[in-house]
């Protein structure tokens, strides 16, 4: 099946069949859950519109018809922004999408040698069920983008094992005792992908490790190591955020703890999969940096409430 192209408009399927014929009804449904179809009331159904759609739905009408039914497919023109919000919701697959997530991460630390063959088999599963939620993705947004990341690079260590791949070559492995007592520099008033970027070099990977905050990227010094910056040493690479760069650099990916707070810091910094802590993180920062305006107390303030998330996830 195609990737959905972007609707223009939102169509109805209204069928009514008799109680008798649940055959014919057990199929329609079935058709009509393989599309994708929103399911508003009993035999009433919605699709986004688009260039295949209506005539699916038409197909699904002329089947009700030739089964004793009466169908009718109809257009719906601009609703109110608040009913095309909830139309919207109803196609939301990042629950989906977070599922494919959960299997990939699972399978990344079970990828030796021995486990390969077992592995390849569970990556194509994963693949197919992918491209199947994919194909009924009609708002595809960056939950689709970060499953899909984290599949490609589960693939591509498959296809070169303890080589971390991404999408414009690969995230070198980095030892931490050659970044000690460094300076580091990025943007001033940092947001959540700054704060926990910075948190996570003076915890884990340079203790005593000099932040610089640049109100121009710019005017970053020459043997600073810059991150989360257009040009910086360590910043976005493909679907990861800086901090999730960071991991993979130093080989921390393999600790729980943190590899839960980078799925919390990606949420928060670019969308994706839902994290159930992010509402009360946000909340946490936005004060911090209402009640801040330098940006070390800022950090000082942030690093606690780090260590205290990361306590808790590497517990759970």
């Amino acid at each position: 099946m195609a990737i959905p192209t972007a609707p223009a408009g939102w169509l109805l399927l209204v069928i009514s069949l008799p109680s008798n014929r649940a055959t014919p009804r057990m199929r329609v449904w079935r058709a009509l859950k393989g599309l994708g179809a929103a399911v508003l009331r009993d035999g009433v159904y919605l699709l986004p519109e688009t260039r295949s759609a209506h005539g699916d739905l038409k197909q699904q009408a002329v089947e009700v018809g030739r089964s004793g039914g009466t169908a009718q497919v109809l257009r719906v023109d601009a609703p109110e922004a608040e009913q095309d919000r909830q139309f919207r919701a109803l196609f939301d697959r990042a629950g989906d999408y977070a599922r494919i997530l959960q299997n990939a991460r699972k399978l990344k630390p079970g990828l030796t040698p021995r486990r390969l063959a077992a592995a390849a088999r569970s990556v194509k599963q994963l693949r197919r069920d992918y491209e199947s939620i994919r194909a009924t993705d009609y708002f595809p947004g960056a939950a689709a983008v970060q499953a899909g990341e984290l599949l490609a690079e589960v693939e591509m260590v498959l296809a070169a094992p303890g080589e971390p791949s991404m999408k414009a070559g690969r995230i070198p492995r980095l030892h931490r005792k050659d970044y000690r007592g460094r300076t580091w520099a990025t943007r001033a008033r940092p947001w959540v992908d700054r704060l926990a970027s910075a948190w996570l070099i003076r915890r884990f990977i340079d203790p005593k490790a000099r932040i610089v905050w640049l109100k121009d990227p710019k005017t970053c010094p020459r043997r600073a190591l810059g991150f989360d910056f257009d040009g910086a040493a360590f910043t976005h690479v493909g679907a990861r955020v800086t901090f999730e760069v960071l991991l993979a650099s130093f080989a921390l990916e393999g600790d729980k703890g943190l590899e839960r707070l980078g799925q919390l810091v990606h949420f928060l910094d670019v969308g994706g999969v839902p994290v159930p802590e992010a509402a009360g993180l946000e909340t946490i920062l936005n004060g911090a940096r209402r009640q801040h305006a330098d940006d070390d107390r800022l950090l000082g303030e942030a690093a606690k409430t780090f260590d205290y998330l990361y306590s808790a996830f590497s517990q759970e």
